[in-house]
């Protein structure tokens, strides 16, 4: 969705979990595995606080990159954040056979997904200028929905 919603507004992307994997050599579930949670946070943040530092462009996060306040702070007062919002249960239906997803390789993938909503949505909510509803749309219909509230806002020239 980043990298069509960037095509779109002719700004480079970032994806910071692929640029994450590209700076300690492997995979984000295997650096998980081998250095923590609370390590690989750290080298999250910051890639966050140099992306958010370039010139105009899209970032893709993880979906944890709103547990640390210092992201919270540079993504929204460097940019402009937009929450694309999904329940659990959508999640579920996207992320099911993705084995790279280090926290959803528990016996109950859905109950952990409605944890990680819980906590994550607030956190998202005081971070975000706009929230898209994603529900089951394609993504050329959701980079739509997106560019509808940047351009209703005045956030981006109409692409």
């Amino acid at each position: 969705m980043g990298r069509q919603l960037a095509r779109r507004l002719q700004l480079p992307f970032s994806d910071s979990d692929r640029l994450i994997e590209e700076r300690v050599g492997c995979s984000i579930r295997e650096y998980f595995e081998r250095e923590g949670e609370d390590r690989f946070r750290d080298i999250e943040q910051e890639m966050i606080e140099e992306l958010t530092r370039l010139a105009a462009g899209v970032i893709a996060t993880g979906g944890g990159a709103v547990l640390r306040e210092l992201n919270r702070i540079c993504l929204r007062d460097r940019s402009t954040v937009v929450y694309l919002r999904a329940l659990p249960e959508f999640l579920l239906r996207r992320v099911s056979h993705d084995s790279r997803r280090p926290l959803l390789q528990v016996g109950d993938p859905l109950g952990r997904l409605v944890e990680l909503y819980a906590i994550r949505d607030p956190l998202y909510r005081e971070t975000a200028q706009f929230i898209v509803e994603t529900g089951r749309p394609s993504v050329p219909a959701l980079v739509n929905a997106v560019l509808t509230e940047l351009n209703r806002a005045g956030v981006t020239p109409a692409a």
